[in-house]
């Protein structure tokens, strides 16, 4: 059971790590349990945001027109991740995304990971949903800013702080990190 980790999550323009962009990081690093240190950047990407994400996130063209870009960004925030634990709600996702993100400016990225999400469906059989939101209510959390990354990121960790005081005594299996599998897909031209 991990209590030095960072809890994070990512805002993107699309659901496809391959071709869709990150326009927000947000992390929480905590040791032994305590958030000792915060990442949070926008980021600016080539494309423009859709109306149907600016809906979700709230994040608009004008708020990003002014940001770094990823190739600015990730580096960064790879530093501040170091080779801690990750920890997120449906973390494949984020994970996937930094990955290839990662993979694209020649930087690794293979850090080990706790999924909230694994861990609300192991534990509690008996909700009917096992969303952010959802476990938020379940466990009395308030997160204002649902769909932003930083918010997103403290209400995970509370949500996994919560969880593993429940729980962890009888479960210390469950809340270990173990390392994720994602294949990239290498671009190959058509023709030679």
């Amino acid at each position: 059971m991990s209590r030095n980790y960072v809890a994070l999550d990512i805002e993107t323009t699309g659901l496809n790590p391959e071709q869709d962009e990150i326009i927000e990081i947000g992390a929480v690093r905590y040791e032994d349990g305590v958030p000792t240190m915060v990442y949070s950047s926008l980021i600016k990407p080539r494309s423009m945001v859709s109306s149907r994400i600016t809906e979700i996130t709230g994040i608009t063209n004008s708020m990003l027109e002014n940001e770094r870009s990823c190739e600015e960004v990730l580096p960064e925030f790879l530093e501040f991740l170091g080779t801690e634990d990750i920890i997120g709600h449906n973390v494949r996702f984020d994970y996937s995304f930094l990955k290839v993100h990662a993979y694209k400016q020649k930087r690794s990225f293979d850090n080990n990971a706790i999924d909230t999400l694994y861990l609300a469906k192991k534990l509690h059989p008996e909700l009917e949903s096992r969303s952010l939101g959802a476990m938020c209510l379940h466990y009395e959390i308030i997160n204002e800013h649902a769909h932003r990354a930083f918010d997103d990121a403290k209400a995970c960790a509370e949500l996994y702080e919560k969880m593993y005081n429940k729980f962890g005594g009888n479960n210390q299996e469950a809340f270990l990190a173990k390392p994720i599998s994602y294949k990239i897909k290498k671009e190959e031209s058509i023709t030679n």
